[in-house]
């Protein structure tokens, strides 16, 4: 994988700055005629251009602060590769410093193996709804045993308030929630909390609001579709560029910002026919960047196509990635505990499905979902099960309910801390979302801030179809309403009320790590309701009961209804 061209600042795209030279400015925009630059409201300067569609230029007064914006006649635009919208996604662009007073130095990351992942929403987070309301949090998750902090997406997006999937400038740090200084300093305070950090990115589609990218190049094609659009252009005419836009992205989080790695958003919509997949380009790509940081880097995908050949070493035709989100565990324990059956919980529910989750880490492996009319996913066989990313909740799960009910607001607390325990005590990697350790009865609506009043009701007129298909009739909250973002804003009182589940979360995380130094065997005890897991390296017998009334299992224990328990297994 050649490198140089992220870590040269005459190369890379956007507006860099060279130590005390100036600034270089790159921008691929060969849709464009005569681009001109303007510096902090002055008057436009020229731009060279090549053949290939790039405009240069080299500014020696130029500086980190500075603002600029870039001009085709009378048409203004920010800089697609920004780094930093002070403003937001409508104004100048900035220049930044790559660098910054780390303390990590020392920090070389967290065998995955140890990982319990806490996914954060930081603008809900927390009443300051930006970086440092993360930071001040971070000894209470480090006491709760959390390991690593999945950040949802911070690249710049309209407005203040979004889940981030929406991004539009994929290289910058959204402006209200602190910027590039802010994250740095929350990367840098997580690690000196024994922390690692992930960030989840969307390579898969570009937001709609404030976007300058599709007026500029090529970057989508219209042969392939998604749910959010054309798709993004990874092999097509000139695809070559816009690899390197969002591998320059990639290179950034993992090197500049000190990631300790990425979750890559819905990567089944990464659409791409090419010899080399972008996914192979990026494994690669992250291998380089493990060397140059000298410690353990992970990529993790997200995809609902139980395909094994994510996971698969690229030698193996696979695309190379360290580990998946596997959401046919959160979806038989969600049909099982709440009993729904809508939209694709039609495809579980059954308790056998389930304790054959445990034992092959999905549910299907080729055979024919009813959800999907069709033969869905591959087989698992071989697969280390730590590699699986497991939860009882998630901003998906959750948010794409139409009123965002957690499952706090659906089920009793028994049925919550079995749930706990199903994800905690798993042979797989577990996942939390926030709130959920205490018991968080706010919702997690789907909201966005756009300013395009057309923009908002066409999402409002798309959410309230997707969720027609769950059977969901009534009025949905209006996406762009600031009260439905308000509404779902974690508060230091959220968490004093949930004491009591956050000592029980904090049980459960230690044992998992006991847990997952062992190999586990799966039995489904049908008549009891059971599903009993045998760590046996290190003598523990997890037993979860599904039944409404107590149970003895084979190993003669009694079990109280909807419930968990651990037993010594010396001797067993």
């Amino acid at each position: 994988m050649e490198t140089m061209i992220y870590n040269d600042p005459r190369q890379r795209i956007g507006a860099n700055y060279i130590e005390g030279e100036g600034v270089q400015i790159r921008l691929w925009a060969p849709l464009k005629d005569d681009v001109r630059i303007i510096w902090n409201d002055g008057v436009p300067e020229p731009l060279a251009r090549d053949d290939e569609g790039y405009y240069t230029g080299f500014f020696p007064a130029a500086k980190p602060g500075d603002r600029y914006i870039f001009t085709e006649g009378e048409n203004r635009f920010a800089d697609p590769a920004s780094r930093y919208q002070p403003e937001g996604s409508f104004s100048p662009s900035a220049v930044v410093p790559q660098a910054f007073a780390w303390s990590d130095k020392d920090w070389r990351g967290i065998p995955f193996s140890e990982w319990v992942i806490y996914e954060i929403h930081v603008g809900t987070f927390s009443e300051t709804c930006d970086f440092k309301g993360v930071i001040a949090d971070l000894p209470r998750l480090k006491d709760l045993g959390i390991t690593t902090l999945e950040i949802m997406p911070v690249s710049q997006f309209s407005g203040c308030g979004n889940w981030g999937y929406d991004g539009v400038f994929p290289h910058a740090v959204q402006n209200s929630y602190g910027g590039p200084d802010g994250f740095k300093a929350l990367i840098d305070a997580a690690h000196a909390q024994g922390m690692a950090v992930i960030l989840d990115v969307v390579y898969n589609h570009i937001g709609p609001e404030g976007n300058t990218l599709f007026a500029c190049a090529p970057y989508t094609q219209t042969k392939y579709k998604t749910p959010w659009g054309d798709a993004l252009n990874y092999d097509g005419e000139h695809s070559h560029h816009v690899r390197r836009y969002f591998l320059q992205s990639v290179w950034q989080w993992l090197t500049e910002y000190h990631l300790d790695g990425l979750r890559l958003d819905a990567v089944q919509t990464i659409f791409d026919t090419s010899a080399i997949p972008f996914l192979e380009e990026l494994s690669a790509l992250k291998a380089e960047a493990k060397k140059m940081r000298k410690q353990s880097l992970i990529l993790i995908a997200e995809t609902d196509a139980n395909d094994s050949r994510i996971l698969a070493p690229i030698s193996q035709n696979g695309f190379g990635l360290d580990a998946q989100w596997a959401d046919d565990l959160h979806h038989a324990l969600h049909a099982i505990l709440t009993g729904e059956r809508n939209g694709y919980y039609e495809d579980y529910g059954d308790l056998a499905q389930l304790a054959r989750i445990y034992e092959r880490g999905v549910a299907f492996e080729g055979q024919i979902s009813p959800f999907r009319h069709r033969h869905h996913g591959r087989s698992y066989e071989g697969v280390d099960k730590k590699r699986l990313i497991v939860e009882s909740q998630n901003h998906d799960q959750v948010g794409n309910r139409m009123k965002g009910e957690r499952l706090s607001m659906l089920v009793e607390e028994q049925k919550l801390k079995l749930a706990a325990a199903c994800i905690l005590l798993s042979p797989f990697t577990p996942f939390i979302f926030m709130g959920e350790e205490f018991t968080c009865r706010k919702p997690f609506l789907y909201f966005t801030s756009h300013s395009d009043e057309k923009l908002n009701e066409a999402m409002r007129k798309s959410r309230a179809e997707e969720w027609k298909s769950f059977g969901w009739d009534e009025e949905p909250p209006d996406p762009s309403d600031t009260e439905t973002f308000n509404q779902c804003i974690l508060s230091d009182g959220d968490r004093a009320e949930g004491a009591e589940m956050q000592a029980y979360y904090k049980e459960l995380i230690a044992l998992s790590k006991t847990l997952r130094k062992s190999s586990c065997s799966v039995s489904y005890q049908e008549k009891q309701n059971c599903i009993v897991l045998k760590y046996p390296e290190v003598n523990k017998i997890v037993v979860l009961n599904f039944s409404d009334k107590e149970e003895e299992v084979e190993l003669a224990y009694p079990i109280p209804p909807f419930s968990a328990r651990v037993f010594d297994g010396a001797g067993l």
